[in-house]
């Protein structure tokens, strides 16, 4: 066959846009959910007979029926019957790990997966928090913002990420998970094959080049480690960790790029150290005392409690996740989450949902609701999942509320979380559609 009887162009019909990027979202559909009940988390009511109409992704309009139906174009809208069921905002869970996932019930085994082994399983983490009702999470260290970039073109299905990439920690510090029995030399050429959920920076300089690198590469905030933890190997719980000129150096470079600096820490010194010194956000906190909680509540810092991942991890059915050492450290917090939680809500201060849990732990995310329902009011555990930390995350004019020109989040039920938050830990059976700009999933 001569060459001039090759035609290159013969059967390249194909679509192009759909062969470079075959993971494409479909165009952006318009719905109407009728005659549906609408929960206002801010007045804490439930609005009857609303009608919901979402276009290009956000929600253009709401009425209200009173007693009549109110014509849809059909040609224009897809019409969603939300008769006798009720209509959320979608859930905002402030604290997460989504590049800690499953495949292990021992935590030193999962900070020893390979990087590439991980990267293929977080589809199923990223798919799950969304199919629980979660259209957004903030990662607290370990997602980089690649995971971000790939949710956002389609590529993975998760609700919408917001970053830190890597929680910076001093050394030994809670972000430090290399074992005590060995030199710092040994794990500098492996490091990079670990998915970390932290790393390690000492002194001003290195602080901030921690924190500039972490932006560089795309973080909305930075995470600090402020004090001990329980899931790390070489520190105490009552550790104050970095010095005051090392947290001022983070706090610098956050304020220069007009975000946040938020720290874990559990004890009353290590909280009011890391606020003086310019921190907006608290993580844990569980052994939050009246005077932090009123010093929380006058700087305007908000608290991010995460009782569920203790009650999880002390669990018979995790017995094994965590070494002695380990779970003698989360039995000294586990019981005070409740009453720090108590005193935060006394003292008004800002609280967000949040559930930190670690690989297969995560399937329990929703249970945070239950026992945020033992001393909070099921509307107040609601703005905690919703309107506080788009309001902390400076997404407040755009989620958390069903209202015109806010993104279309949106959750169906069967029942009335207003009327039992416990609902909203059980998804299997109560969560009938959840939508995420404007998309069904």
């Amino acid at each position: 066959m001569a060459t001039s009887d090759i035609d290159v162009n013969e059967g390249m019909n194909k679509s192009l846009a759909d062969l470079v990027a075959p993971w494409r979202p479909k165009p952006l559909e318009k719905y109407c959910i009728s005659n549906t009940n609408l929960i206002d988390v801010v007045s804490g009511t439930t609005c009857p007979e609303a009608y919901i109409f979402i276009e290009n992704g956000s929600i253009s309009k709401v009425e209200f029926g009173s007693g009549k139906p109110i014509p849809v174009d059909k040609d224009v809208f897809n019409i969603i019957d939300g008769t006798g069921k009720y209509v959320t905002p979608g859930l905002f869970d402030n604290h997460v790990h989504i590049a800690s996932v499953a495949g292990d019930a021992d935590l030193r085994k999962l900070m020893d997966m390979p990087i590439t082994v991980a990267l293929l399983r977080v589809r199923y983490t990223l798919e799950a928090a969304l199919a629980r009702g979660f259209t957004t999470v903030r990662d607290c260290g370990g997602a980089e913002a690649f995971l971000k970039s790939e949710t956002l073109r389609g590529t993975l299905n998760g609700p919408r990420l917001i970053t830190c990439g890597h929680a910076i920690s001093q050394t030994g510090g809670h972000g430090d998970l290399r074992s005590g029995d060995l030199p710092a030399s040994a794990f500098e050429s492996c490091s990079c094959h670990y998915g970390q959920v932290g790393v390690v920076a000492d002194g001003v300089s290195e602080c901030y080049k921690a924190a500039r690198e972490e932006f560089r590469r795309g973080a909305d905030f930075i995470k600090i480690m402020g004090g001990g933890g329980v899931a790390s190997p070489t520190d105490k719980i009552s550790n104050k960790q970095f010095c005051d000129d090392e947290i001022s150096a983070l706090v610098s470079v956050a304020n220069s790029y007009h975000t946040y600096v938020t720290a874990h820490a559990y004890t009353p010194e290590a909280i009011q150290n890391c606020i003086k010194l310019g921190v907006k956000g608290i993580e844990h906190g569980n052994l939050l005392d009246e005077r932090t909680a009123e010093l929380m509540a006058e700087k305007n810092c908000y608290l991010t409690p995460t009782l569920v991942t203790y009650k999880v991890m002390a669990s018979d059915q995790f017995s094994t996740f965590l070494g002695p050492e380990n779970s003698r450290k989360n039995a000294e917090v586990l019981y005070k989450g409740i009453e720090a939680m108590k005193i935060a809500q006394r003292k008004q201060v800002k609280i967000c949902y949040g559930s930190d849990l670690l690989g297969p732990l995560y399937g329990y995310q929703t249970q945070e609701f239950r026992i945020r329902g033992k001393v909070q009011t099921a509307q107040e555990v609601l703005l905690s999942a919703t309107v506080t930390p788009a309001e902390m995350n400076g997404l407040d004019n755009k989620l958390g509320q069903i209202k015109p020109g806010f993104i279309a989040d949106l959750l169906m039920m069967n029942s009335n979380p207003l009327e039992n938050i416990e609902i909203l830990d059980e998804p299997e059976t109560n969560l009938l559609l959840v939508m995420k700009e404007g998309r069904i999933y």
